[in-house]
């Protein structure tokens, strides 16, 4: 999302550049489709393709299309036979538009922009029309749009790819001219939230790796002195304050990842109260088999949930990596949240887990 932001910034200083967008891939090849980066007149390239051949061969076409101001698309198959050789030896395929026209989108990656900082979802369409000439057209369409006007004529593909966070490609019928259209589909998703209630050593630890993992940071915590802006990653939201009616002011959404980390089993209990089936997309406790089961007998017992909603929490919490240190367990509780956002993996039972 930040190469979106990027483009709106080039465009509005009257940069002369092409975005070079990914996409179609097929077998092993250096980025997924969606891959996204800047690349000047220059050949200076703001992210990257993968560099190689790959990303080489996008600068020099970036250049020319920069000074005739067509865009072009292209392939590289990455089929070479020895090491030795100048074509990459991946085994697959992959297919760049080279786009210097960006400038004549601005609403569209505007309206993007100010999607992302009020967290609204939506996708950016880029429409490639290839006949005797090629033509890109991006519009950006929000989420709410898609759901509520019946014109979208794919509106099915274009929630599932928001719901997968993953890019779709549309094929369309061919032109008069011989050639054809598609439309990419390039989910615009607000960096999902991790809401950390514990201020302590684990918690401080997660904090620093998730931000790297693009997640924005925010705390709970009871004590003034782990609720202090220096242990955490610059942007975290800081609240300080009882930990209960905190978790209740604090707004959950699907994008809401919820780690609890704090002092003692007791807080925990009292936290995880608080958050069993708030709707978010990850809930999660620290703590041995033995304490998790009895919390879980207890909440279910006393009417607290019932199984099905206590399976949902990831507890104990973290995979399995043998992890040790306070940065060990925090890159396993990442790595865990990571797989739910990525494969949509769900919680269940801790016996039925292989944990610490």
């Amino acid at each position: 999302m930040e190469i979106n932001k990027q483009i709106l910034e080039f465009i509005d200083d009257g940069r002369c550049f092409a975005v070079a967008l990914v996409l179609k891939t097929e077998g092993s090849a250096p980025r997924k489709a969606g891959t996204k980066a800047v690349i000047e007149e220059s050949g200076k390239i703001w992210g990257t393709l993968g560099g190689g051949k790959v990303e080489a061969e996008a600068q020099r076409q970036a250049v020319e299309a920069c000074r005739s101001k067509n865009p072009v698309i292209f392939d590289v198959r990455l089929y070479g036979e020895s090491r030795d050789e100048e074509t990459p030896i991946c085994g697959g395929s992959i297919r760049i538009l080279i786009d210097p026209a960006a400038f004549r989108d601005r609403a569209a990656y505007a309206e993007s922009a100010k999607a992302l900082e009020e967290r609204r979802r939506g996708a950016l369409l880029t429409r490639v029309n290839c006949g005797n000439k090629t033509d890109v057209e991006v519009k950006w369409v929000s989420e709410e749009d898609i759901r509520v006007d019946g014109s979208f004529a794919d509106a099915e593909e274009l929630i599932a790819c928001l719901q997968k966070e993953r890019p779709g490609l549309l094929k369309e019928e061919s032109t008069e001219s011989g050639g054809f259209c598609e439309t990419f589909i390039e989910p615009v998703i607000p960096r999902p939230v991790l809401l950390i209630i514990g201020g302590g050593h684990i918690g401080q630890a997660l904090a620093k790796h998730a931000a790297l993992a693009g997640f924005d940071i925010a705390i709970i915590e009871d004590r003034q002195e782990y609720a202090q802006g220096e242990l955490f990653p610059e942007g975290a939201l800081i609240h300080c304050g009882d930990i209960c009616q905190e978790i209740s002011d604090f707004s959950v959404t699907e994008d809401t990842y919820i780690v609890i980390v704090t002092r003692g089993h007791r807080h925990d209990a009292e936290a995880l109260e608080g958050c069993i089936g708030c709707g978010a997309a990850y809930v999660g406790m620290i703590g041995s088999k033995r304490k998790v089961a009895l919390i879980r007998k207890s909440f279910i017992e006393n009417g607290i949930c019932t199984e099905a909603e206590f399976d949902e929490v990831f507890a104990p919490i973290g995979l399995d990596i043998g992890a040790e240190t306070v940065d060990e367990i925090s890159v396993s509780i990442l790595a865990e949240m990571i797989s739910v956002r990525r494969n949509k993996v769900s919680g269940c039972r801790c016996e039925q887990r292989s944990m610490r």
